[in-house]
C-alpha cells in the first residue's frame, strides 16, 4: 500500500473506533435520569432503552448508533474511491466502529450488539453491502412485524444480509454482479459479520428456545 493507504487506514480506524464507542443508548438514558444499565437485560441499546423510556426513544438510539457506523464507513469509502485506494479501506473503517460499539473503550469494553452500527456501516459500501443491507432491514422489519420480537429479527436479518450479499456479488443475473476475485474476501467478511451478531445474541437464543425471551413492548 502508499502511504496515502495507510495514512487514510489508520486515521479511519482510529476515528471509527472512537466514534463507534460513544454509547449513545445510555447517554440518552442518563439524561433522561436513568441507567439502562440497572435496567432490563442490562444492555446500552436501542431496544433495552424503549423497554425504560418507550418507543420513540428506540428510533432515537437506533439512529445515532447507526450514523456512527455509516459516517466514518461513508467518508473513507468516498477518499478511498477519489484517491483510488483499495476499497476495503472503508471495510476495516466499518470494522472498527462496530467493535467500538461492542467493546466501548469508554465503558470497560462491555457495550451492545451491534445490530443498528452494523446496518450504518454496510450502507455505507456501495454497491452491494449497501444493498444487501437495505434488504437485511426489511427482513428485520417483516419478522418483527410477524413475531414481536428484536432479537430475532436481528438475526434472521444477520443471516439475511450474508445471504444477500452472495447472490447480489456471485450471480451473474445482478444488476451488481461482482467479476473480481476478490469478491470473496468481501463475502466472507459478510458472513463473519452475521456469526458476530448472531453469538452476541446467544443468550436471547437460549431465551427464546426456552420462550422466556420477552416480545417487543412486554417487560419480563
Amino acid at each position: 500500500m502508499t502511504g496515502s493507504a495507510y495514512e487514510l487506514l489508520g486515521g479511519g480506524m482510529a476515528a471509527g473506533y472512537l466514534l463507534g464507542s460513544i454509547p449513545f443508548g445510555l447517554l440518552i438514558g442518563l439524561s433522561r435520569g436513568v441507567d439502562i444499565r440497572r435496567t432490563g437485560s442490562g444492555n446500552i441499546g436501542a431496544t433495552n432503552l424503549a423497554r425504560a423510556l418507550g418507543t420513540r426513544f428506540f428510533w432515537y438510539a437506533f439512529a445515532l448508533d447507526a450514523a456512527k457506523g455509516f459516517g466514518p464507513t461513508l467518508v473513507v469509502s468516498v477518499l478511498a474511491g477519489r484517491w483510488h485506494l483499495p476499497a476495503w479501506l472503508a471495510l476495516l473503517t466499518g470494522v472498527a466502529a462496530l467493535g467500538g460499539h461492542m467493546f466501548p473503550v469508554y465503558l470497560k469494553f462491555k457495550g451492545g450488539k451491534g445490530v443498528a452500527t452494523s446496518f450504518g456501516m454496510v450502507l455505507g459500501i456501495w454497491p452491494v453491502y449497501t444493498l444487501a443491507g437495505l434488504g437485511a432491514g426489511v427482513i428485520f422489519l417483516l419478522v418483527f412485524l410477524l413475531y414481536r420480537y428484536i432479537s430475532l429479527s436481528s438475526i434472521v436479518a444477520a443471516l439475511g444480509f450474508g445471504v444477500l450479499v452472495a447472490l447480489l456479488g456471485l450471480s451473474r443475473a445482478s444488476p451488481v454482479y461482482q467479476e473480481s476475485e476478490s469478491f470473496r474476501y468481501w463475502l466472507l467478511a459478510a458472513v463473519l459479520f452475521a456469526l458476530l451478531i448472531i453469538v452476541k445474541h446467544r443468550g436471547n437464543i437460549r431465551r427464546l428456545l426456552a420462550g422466556t425471551e420477552p416480545k417487543y413492548g412486554r417487560q419480563k
